[in-house]
């Protein structure tokens, strides 16, 4: 079963958290010139998170829902440090390793090893760290022969399993995952699902976003429900799930 840890200090807090994207409706100075001489908008803004508070403890396995548009990616992309916030603040305790985009920070011209080496010290590791589990991470990813090819070269698939296989044998304290076991084999997906509960077992935290509700359930006791940038919800994962059945998009 999933554990929480009710009385540890916090890894995750999120106090107030707004952000706001501007969407340009022109694509050339012509269709802006354009626009502006019939007095039509040249761009519009998105609240894609609306006043959010949110404190994730140690030992929490957190899942985040809500509809596409909801603000799930971007919320989980401020905690990672890879978005700011325009109003608010993200605070994060420990070594924070993300799984927030396939392939993110891979050099397409370096190989599948030198990326490793790239991608964990990124990460934190040391030099010495990563060359004690470069074994146990290649081994996990399945990439064998292919370690070292130019990573230009590999496939969507064999970039998710490299970029996991890291993350997760990273001396971390939180995990951030969007939806990245969507991509794989049954068996891969299966193997990564056995190794998140490993870490939870750790009472490591987890806050992760996916549309599997049936492994939310499983993986997760906590579920955190946002609607158009909005917290609408925060309780049990079973709880999030229905509450998410029954909202609106």
């Amino acid at each position: 079963m999933p554990k929480t840890s009710e009385a540890g200090q916090p890894r995750i807090v999120i106090e107030g958290v707004r952000k706001t994207y501007r969407l340009q409706h022109t694509q050339s100075f012509k269709e802006t010139f354009v626009a502006w001489i019939r007095r039509k908008k040249i761009s519009t803004t998105f609240e894609a998170l609306d006043d959010v508070d949110i404190v994730v403890g140690e030992g929490e396995a957190v899942a985040l829902l809500g509809y596409n548009g909801s603000g799930k990616s971007t919320l989980l992309k401020l905690v990672s440090g890879v978005l700011r916030p325009d109003a608010g603040a993200v605070l994060t305790r420990g070594r924070v390793a993300g799984l927030i985009e396939v392939g993110a920070g891979f050099h397409p011209d370096l190989s599948g090893r030198e990326n490793v080496y790239l991608n964990a010290a990124i990460l934190g590791m040391s030099k010495s760290e990563i060359e004690a589990r470069f074994d146990e991470i290649v081994e996990f990813s399945e990439i064998g022969e292919f370690i070292d090819t130019e990573v230009k070269h590999y496939s969507s698939g064999m970039f998710v399993r490299l970029a996991f296989a890291v993350a997760i044998h990273t001396e971390l304290d939180v995990l951030l995952v969007d939806e990245v076991l969507a991509v794989g084999d049954a068996p891969f997906r299966a193997k990564c699902k056995d190794k998140i509960r490993e870490l939870v077992a750790q009472d490591k935290t987890l806050f992760i976003v996916s549309h599997d509700l049936g492994m939310v359930s499983e993986l997760c006791d906590r579920g955190i429900v946002l609607r158009r940038g909005r917290k609408i919800y925060d309780g049990t994962a079973d709880e999030a799930i229905a509450t998410l059945k029954a909202s609106t998009r």
